[in-house]
C-alpha cells in the first residue's frame, strides 16, 4: 500500500513538472515571436534604405558611405516617383540663370566631410550613409526612425510658452514672416555642442515653413546637428529634414525615406562635418542655400559656393507646393529634464551670444529668397527664445556680415535651473 502511494505521488510529481516545464518552454516562444517579428521588420527596413553600391567607403569615424546609382536612391521608392525624370541641375538659381561657370569657380576653402579621406564616389551615383541595425534599434520603433517628434517648431506667435515646449524641445532663433518667400540662405560657424542624455539633441538649421502650426505644417529645413540617438556617436553632422504634416507621418531626416532627391556625388547627408571651430581659435562655418525653382517649382539645397546638393519635388507639400510664409534661421535643443533639472546639453557653441566673435556660435549674411528670385536682406527680422537664461539670440548688421545673429547657450547654470 505504501509503495503504491509512494509510486502514484512519484507519477503526480512527474507529471506536475512536465506541465511545469512546457508551460515555461510556452513562456519563452511567446517572448521569441516578437523578438524575431521586430528583427524580421527591421532587416526588412535596412533592405530598403541600404540601397545595392557600386562602392563602399569606410570613414574614420565608423561609417560607411555606399556609393549608390542616382537611379536607386531611396527617394524612388516613393510611388509617385516611378517615372519621374531626375533633374540634373536647377532651371535658374536665386542669382540668376544657374550655369556651370557658378559651379567650376575656383573653390576657396573646400568643405570636407570626414569620409573623404577614403575615397570618393564615382560620377553618376551619390553618397548614402549606410544605416546600421543598432541605428534603427535606437529609435522608439521602426516606423519612427528617422523622424523627429510631433511639436518641435518654435512657434514666436505663441501665447503660450508652454504649449511650444511640451516636447521638451528649446529654440534660440531669428525669424521673418509676412510675405511670400521662396528661399533662405545663411553662413553658419559650426561647432560640436556637449549632449547630456542620448536622447537629446543639439542642432543649428534654417527651416522654411509654410501653413499654420497644426496640423497641416510644412517645413524644410537644413543645418548641423549632434544627436547621438539618431547617429550613434556626437559627431557634428549635416541634416537636412522635411514635413507637410506637422512631423506626423510624412518626412524624416537626410535620405531616411523616399522624398528628397540627391544628384550629388561628393556630399553625404548625415556624415560627419570636419574640422570645426574652437573656442577662441580658428572659426569654420558652411553656407546653406534653399530655393524654390520658379520652373519646376522644385525645392533645391546648396552647400557651399560649389555643391547643388538636390532638391524636394514640390508635389511632397501642400503650402510650401506655392511659397513659404515664414523663415527660421538658429538653434534647436532637446531638454528632457532627465534629473528634474533644465539639461546641460549646448547650443552652438555652449556660450551666451555676448561672448561675440570666435566664443559664440553665429549665423552672418542671413538672406530670403523673393518672388523675383532675388536673394535679399529679410526685413523686420524678430528673435525669439523661451528661456533666455538657458539659451538666448542677439541680432546685427554690418557691412561685411549683413545682418547676423549670435546665439545660443549653456543650458543648466545658476540662473537656468
Amino acid at each position: 500500500m505504501a509503495t503504491e502511494w509512494f509510486n502514484s505521488g512519484r507519477i503526480r510529481t512527474t507529471v506536475t513538472a512536465l506541465i511545469f516545464f512546457g508551460f515555461l518552454i510556452s513562456l519563452s516562444c511567446a517572448a521569441r515571436i516578437p523578438l524575431s517579428r521586430q528583427k524580421l521588420e527591421v532587416q526588412k527596413h535596412l533592405k530598403r534604405l541600404n540601397k545595392p553600391a557600386v562602392k563602399s567607403i569606410k570613414s574614420p569615424d565608423g561609417d560607411v558611405i555606399d556609393c549608390v546609382h542616382v537611379s536607386h536612391q531611396p527617394a524612388f521608392d516613393h510611388p509617385f516617383l516611378k517615372n519621374h525624370t531626375i533633374q540634373m541641375r536647377p532651371n535658374y538659381h536665386p542669382e540668376g540663370l544657374f550655369d556651370d561657370i557658378k559651379v567650376s569657380t575656383k573653390r576657396s576653402n573646400p568643405i570636407t566631410q570626414l569620409w573623404h579621406m577614403n575615397g570618393r564616389c564615382p560620377e553618376g551615383t551619390i553618397p548614402i550613409r549606410r544605416t546600421k541595425r543598432d541605428d534603427v534599434l535606437r529609435a522608439s520603433s521602426v516606423k519612427r526612425y528617422g523622424k523627429k517628434k510631433h511639436r518641435t517648431i518654435p512657434q514666436p506667435r505663441s501665447a503660450d510658452p508652454d504649449l511650444i515646449n511640451e516636447s521638451g524641445h528649446q529654440h534660440a532663433i531669428a525669424y521673418v514672416e509676412g510675405d511670400k518667400f521662396y528661399g533662405a540662405k545663411a553662413t553658419i560657424n559650426v561647432w560640436e555642442p556637449k549632449i547630456q542624455q542620448p536622447n537629446e539633441f543639439s542642432l543649428s538649421q534654417l527651416w522654411i515653413l509654410g501653413g499654420s502650426f497644426g496640423e497641416d505644417l510644412n517645413s524644410i529645413e537644413a543645418g548641423w546637428q549632434v544627436s547621438p540617438d539618431l547617429y550613434g556617436d556626437n559627431n557634428t553632422r549635416l541634416f537636412t529634414y522635411w514635413t507637410s504634416d506637422a512631423y506626423q507621418a510624412t518626412g524624416c531626416y537626410n535620405l531616411l525615406c523616399s522624398g528628397f532627391i540627391q544628384i550629388n556625388s561628393e556630399i553625404a547627408m548625415g556624415a560627419s562635418i570636419s574640422p570645426v571651430s574652437a573656442y577662441r581659435n580658428s572659426q569654420y562655418d558652411i553656407s546653406l542655400l534653399v530655393w524654390k525653382d520658379p520652373k519646376e517649382g522644385h525645392w533645391w539645397m546648396q552647400f557651399g559656393n560649389d555643391y547643388v546638393l538636390g532638391y524636394w519635388p514640390s508635389f511632397l507639400f501642400s503650402y510650401l507646393a506655392e511659397s513659404a510664409s515664414m523663415i527660421e534661421w538658429g538653434g534647436e535643443v532637446v531638454n528632457s529634464e532627465a534629473d528634474g533639472q533644465h539639461t546641460s546639453t549646448q547650443m552652438g557653441s555652449g556660450h551666451f551670444p555676448e561672448e561675440g566673435f570666435s566664443k559664440a556660435s553665429y549665423f552672418r549674411n542671413i538672406q530670403v529668397v523673393d518672388a523675383s528670385n532675388n536673394l535679399k536682406a529679410p526685413k523686420g527680422i524678430g528673435t525669439f527664445t523661451e528661456q533666455s537664461n538657458c539659451y538666448d539670440v542677439q541680432t546685427g548688421n554690418n557691412g561685411d556680415w549683413g545682418h547676423y545673429f549670435y546665439y545660443g547657450g549653456p543650458g543648466k547654470n545658476p540662473n537656468c535651473a
